[in-house]
């Protein structure tokens, strides 16, 4: 069994490689070899983390149940892939802190997925990610790719116009919200149904169903446990209780624009900054000293993981994040679960970014969505989401525009579709303001 991950070179691979260790017995099936492949288009940060890689195999007892190599050709790495993950940052982290920066200097937030910067992000990366597409859909047409590139549902959609539902969106947020809010109510978050729909970085929890009961309601009306996680205090019990539902932790940008705005604008620099500043400062140290790789990555990956998010803790009142929330196995643990699923016809449920079919009534067959999906050697079959509530809709209806409109940008070029993608998201407030952001963001 060959995993090939794209954006080989990215600072998580070695979660999904940690998992990998774990699940090859089961993936490999009567012992076949497991191995990873990794490609990236920068050299140096792919040959840290091979040497992270190498720190986490010799510290397992015997020999490791996972080879891996580097493919610095992407044909290379594509050919005889069961499984493609795709996971590239098309800019660097500089792209990022453009994406940030451009909506702030209109006064309009600036966030990786979320917003103009989202937008930004997009235009950018969907091109790239389509001659991805292609060139799966040429030279390992069996495989299934795993999309894990922001902004998810953009990018997903894009891909699934070439590879149909082989390509699969997935993101830790929905996992997590859905994982704490079993867990505050005392359930086993492993024994509950949950009911989730939305867009990626734009969901909601509306029922969770412990021993044949759906317990959200009971939830709901409790203070003390509503505080007990993360959701519950970002966006309190009184506010949540209006909503008759648990939005995904993205919605706060929505819901508090303008408290959000305020704490990214009083920060000394946005997340894009701290991350590029931590990450050149980890790539630097640990190309110094490999044999130290991997100490340096788990130290950097925990203070990456305790700044998750911050500026919306700001905006709400600062905490710090539960230790359950600061392991950083969320996308690589359902990535693990979707593939043993495909693979062994293991089936199962799980939150992911897939073509609607006729999941959600208001959107059409191929819009993309983030909903609750089974899972088999098929792929993955989105479930009747039902009604859907009239402000829920509304942002859907809003933000799937507004990445149908991104795409058309990205793919023919078109300024016209570009302004329009952002002049039409609910967290820019100018249509003047829209044509200037994009205009920053392009040299």
């Amino acid at each position: 069994m060959r995993l090939t991950v794209l954006g080989g070179g990215g600072f998580r691979v070695p979660l999904v490689y940690r998992a990998l260790l774990e699940d090859a017995p089961v993936l490999g099936r009567d012992g076949a070899p497991v191995e990873l492949v990794l490609h990236d288009t920068d050299p140096a940060r792919l040959k840290v983390v091979l040497s992270v890689l190498e720190r986490v195999a010799a510290a397992r007892p015997g020999p490791a149940p996972v080879s891996f190599r580097a493919a610095v050709d992407l044909d290379d790495a594509l050919r005889g892939a069961d499984f493609v993950f795709s996971a590239i940052r098309v800019g660097g982290t500089d792209g990022r802190v453009g994406d940030e920066r451009a909506p702030l200097a209109e006064g309009v937030l600036g966030q990786e997925t979320v917003g103009a910067g989202g937008v930004l992000y997009g235009l950018r990366t969907v091109p790239v990610a389509t001659a991805i597409a292609e060139r799966v859909a040429a030279l390992a047409p069996e495989a299934w790719v795993i999309n894990f590139t922001n902004p998810a549902g953009t990018v997903t959609e894009a891909m699934s116009r070439v590879l149909g539902d082989r390509v699969i969106g997935i993101c830790d947020s929905p996992v997590g919200l859905c994982r704490r809010a079993a867990r505050a109510l005392g359930a086993d978050p492993d024994r509950a149904m949950y009911d989730y729909v939305g867009l990626n970085h734009l969901g909601w929890l509306r029922r969770l169903v412990v021993d044949g009961r759906d317990r959200l309601p009971e939830l709901l009306a409790d203070d003390e446990a509503l505080a007990s996680f993360e959701e519950g205090r970002l966006f309190g019990a009184g506010f949540l209780r209006v909503l008759g539902a648990l939005p995904n932790e993205y919605l706060h940008y929505y819901y508090f624009r303008r408290e959000a705005l305020a704490a990214v604008r009083a920060s000394a620099t946005t997340r894009g900054e701290f991350l590029r500043d931590q990450q050149e400062a980890f790539f630097s140290a640990a190309a110094e000293r490999p044999d130290q790789a991997y100490e340096l990555w788990e130290r950097t990956r925990l203070e990456r993981e305790e700044t998750y998010l911050a500026e919306a803790r700001a905006a709400s009142g600062s905490w710090e994040r539960d230790a359950s929330d600061l392991e950083g196995g969320g996308y690589d643990r359902v990535a693990m679960a979707l593939m043993r699923a495909i693979r062994n016809d293991e089936r199962t449920t799980l939150v992911l970014n897939v073509r609607n079919r006729s999941a959600v009534p208001f959107l059409d067959a191929d819009a993309v969505v983030e909903t609750v999906c089974t899972v088999g050697a098929g792929g993955a079959v989105p479930l009747a989401a039902g009604p859907v509530r009239e402000d829920q809709a509304g942002l859907m209806l809003s933000l799937k525009a507004v990445e149908r409109a991104t795409i058309e940008a990205a793919t023919t070029g078109s300024r016209a579709a570009a302004v329009r993608a952002l002049a039409l998201h609910p967290l820019v407030d100018s249509a003047a303001a829209a044509a200037r952001i994009l205009d920053r963001s392009r040299p």
